[in-house]
């Protein structure tokens, strides 16, 4: 069974920051790259999901 990550946000850069945006709730800092294999990334603190935007178009 897959769980849906609880945030998905579509990014136009495949370097992206995640914090957890809840500011002194959230968590450190993370630098994350999405690979060009797989078009997204999850966060490992939040599992917030960042989709490449235009593998995103590219789907619908």
């Amino acid at each position: 069974m897959s769980i849906e990550a609880p945030e998905t946000k579509i990014v136009d850069s495949r370097k992206v920051a995640c914090d957890g945006s809840e500011g002194a709730l959230g968590h450190p800092r993370v630098y994350l790259l999405i690979p060009e294999d797989d078009n997204f990334v999850e966060c490992p603190y939040c599992d917030c999901k960042y989709v490449y935007r235009d593998a995103a178009k590219a789907a619908e």
